[in-house]
């Protein structure tokens, strides 16, 4: 299934809209995807339960084959945020 793109303001106007849709969505900010929002099912199919985890191991096989840890990735997740907030002021 494919996200739907919208726009951070978008998003927050019309969240009630979006959390009672099945459709997962790319949240943007001028232009670049900023995070995602996925839905979760009450009572998730056997399918879409193995797609996550298929999902959850790629993503962990990607991480391994950057030598990187997730602490790290989260560490570096924080100082991008507070480079971003520095740079709004």
């Amino acid at each position: 299934m494919d996200a739907i793109r919208v726009g951070i303001r978008e998003f927050r106007e019309n969240l009630a809209a979006y959390l009672e849709s099945s459709t997962p969505v790319a949240i943007t900010k001028h232009g670049e995807t900023v995070g995602f929002y996925v839905p979760a099912h009450r009572n998730p199919s056997q399918a879409e339960l193995e797609a996550l985890r298929a999902a959850g191991r790629q993503l962990d096989s990607l991480i391994a084959a950057a030598g990187a840890t997730e602490e790290e990735l989260i560490a570096d997740f924080k100082e991008a945020v507070r480079q971003s907030r520095r740079s709004k002021r």
